[in-house]
């Protein structure tokens, strides 16, 4: 097969355009075309009269051309059939991360034991449902936790900024594909899968783990390590007391478990708090983003929903930039500890409700927290949380409070046009209550910034609802070039929970990346170095 890149076409063109492109920039006759395939397709639409699909296209061509080779995706793991009586490793957590790592260590021959503190993901859909429709918050079965981590109540986005040499994300999306998810996620250029899909998928992975050996534990949440006089991990013991011996963890626990992150400081494990953001969700009607960005083309189906991200640097050296944005969802209730509140943004695949959202989030560093310690963001993300769960009635309804109202500085005693989508209910009240006055003041000067950006973003009745403050782990739990803990070896610190990822896609890289250093490690081979953890790479927000 054969690349051929930045193939321009006129949005609505006719399929047989797309033949007659691929002709014409090969330069070949049809006869020579054998057969070709989209590998990505995007637009652009910074002409918003005249939007182009850009297509990358794979081609079988008889005959002589210039064109390059399709790049060669193939995941080839460093180990391919661990020996008889190799030890099983255990992964800790069941999200992007956990879930990737224990496929990968099941397909080389190490089917791990998998715990997870929640529940499979249709039992824990229940438990999440009763949060959002009566109030009623189960501590260790709800967005944050469960079968299929937070990014299963989320757009389901599959994008992100890292760097995959190795080609892992397309491994990601293949195993996504193979599972149920739909075949155009490999090739949109902003593939997404949506709650409710996520849920199948993430079952059928499940099973094919479980075919080839892996053993899921449910409700099984990890009290502490045992270890070694050395600190090897030799263990880990369960809240119920039992021990199950294990030479080899991956921690894979996400970014909420604030309870294993203070029992592993308590154990000495090496991790430093790390820099975060706080904000809130604002809502939009979705015809206004489609508008904005697409002009005469809104509502094409080939477009879809349309989408933002934008960033302002504010005068007080805050930056202010959207985070997770949701075409067409809701804003859902995200807490996961009684008398705390949080928010979060989700989206079916259809992202066909009235309402646009995404975070709008200022930057944070360990200087902001009144705690030094590593453990300092954990408690600032919950002394605003408890503020947002007072503010909003103590009853897991959220604050709430109109653009305008919020730029003139009063309270909202009502809203208007646009509907919060948020379940259990809003209250309308005062967000800066609920944020530190840096962070009031940097969105303050944002809004206006982002009204110039997208016409009608910073709208009187727009809705802005609080707060959002899981939007990446609050410390970093260190690791080196081996993807093993600093000070702790046979501990795997993985994923977004311990620093290392932001967004499904990168947390999946992430789960792969450690369960292949984990293999060489467990059958006594060293980690190629093509395959080591950089610590200076960048981690892609999806």
């Amino acid at each position: 097969m054969l690349r051929i890149t930045e193939l321009r076409l006129p949005l609505g063109h006719a399929p047989e355009d797309l033949r007659t492109a691929i002709l014409a920039r090969a330069g070949i006759h049809t006869t020579q075309l054998q057969h070709f395939r989209i590998a990505r397709r995007s637009h652009d639409a910074r002409k918003r009269h005249a939007i182009q699909l850009v297509y990358t296209i794979d081609a079988e061509i008889d005959g002589a051309t210039s064109l390059p080779a399709t790049p060669d995706t193939t995941w080839r793991p460093p180990v391919t059939h661990a020996p008889p009586g190799t030890p099983r490793p255990i992964v800790i957590g069941t999200g992007p991360c956990g879930l990737f790592a224990a496929l990968a260590l099941s397909q080389m021959g190490l089917p791990p034991l998998i715990l997870d503190r929640g529940k499979p993901v249709r039992e824990r859909t229940k438990d999440t449902w009763a949060l959002w429709r009566r109030g009623i918050l189960t501590p260790e079965s709800n967005v944050q936790f469960g079968e299929g981590g937070a990014g299963t109540f989320s757009d389901g986005k599959l994008y992100s900024q890292i760097k995959d040499r190795l080609h892992h994300g397309r491994k990601v999306l293949e195993d996504f594909v193979t599972a149920g998810a739909p075949e155009e996620i490999l090739w949109l250029s902003k593939p997404h899968i949506g709650t409710f899909r996520l849920v199948q998928v993430v079952e059928s992975l499940r099973a094919r783990i479980e075919a080839m050996g892996g053993e899921y534990r449910w409700q099984s949440r990890v009290e502490r390590l045992t270890l070694a006089p050395d600190r090897h991990v030799t263990g880990v013991t369960l809240s119920t007391g039992e021990h199950i011996p294990a030479r080899h963890v991956v921690l894979a626990i996400g970014h909420s478990a604030r309870d294993t992150f203070a029992a592993l400081h308590a154990q000495g494990v090496s991790m430093d708090a790390k820099p975060l953001s706080i904000g809130v969700r604002i809502e939009h009607p979705q015809g206004l983003i489609d508008r904005a960005r697409f002009g005469p083309a809104a509502g094409n189906p080939t477009l879809g929903a349309a989408d933002y991200k934008l960033v302002h640097h504010a005068s007080n050296g805050r930056s202010v930039y959207s985070f997770c944005m949701c075409p067409g969802g809701t804003v859902v209730a995200a807490a996961s500890e009684p008398g705390r509140l949080v928010t979060n943004g989700m989206s079916q695949y259809s992202r066909a409700e009235r309402n646009a959202n995404a975070a709008l989030v200022v930057s944070l560093t360990p200087a902001d927290f009144p705690d030094a310690s590593p453990l300092g963001g954990m408690e600032f993300q919950r002394h605003w949380e408890e503020r947002a769960f007072a503010a909003g009635g103590r009853d897991y309804r959220a604050p709430a409070q109109t653009v305008g109202d919020f730029l003139a500085g009063r309270p909202s005693t009502s809203l208007g046009s646009v509907t919060p989508s948020y379940k259990p209910g809003v209250t309308p009240t005062s967000l800066a209550d609920c944020l530190p006055d840096y962070a009031v003041a940097a969105l303050r000067e944002a809004l206006p910034a982002f009204g110039k950006q997208i016409m009608g973003f910073d709208a009187a009745e727009a809705v802005m609802t609080g707060v959002e403050t899981r939007t990446s782990s609050p410390l970093r739990i260190g690791r080196g070039a081996e993807f093993v803990s600093l000070n702790t070896p046979g501990l795997y610190p993985a994923g977004e929970g311990a620093g290392y990822a932001g967004g499904i896609l990168s947390a999946a890289v992430d789960g792969i990346r450690v369960a292949e250093a984990l293999a060489c490690a467990a059958v006594g081979v060293e980690v190629p170095v093509e395959r080591r953890w950089r610590g200076g790479e960048v981690q892609g927000w999806g």
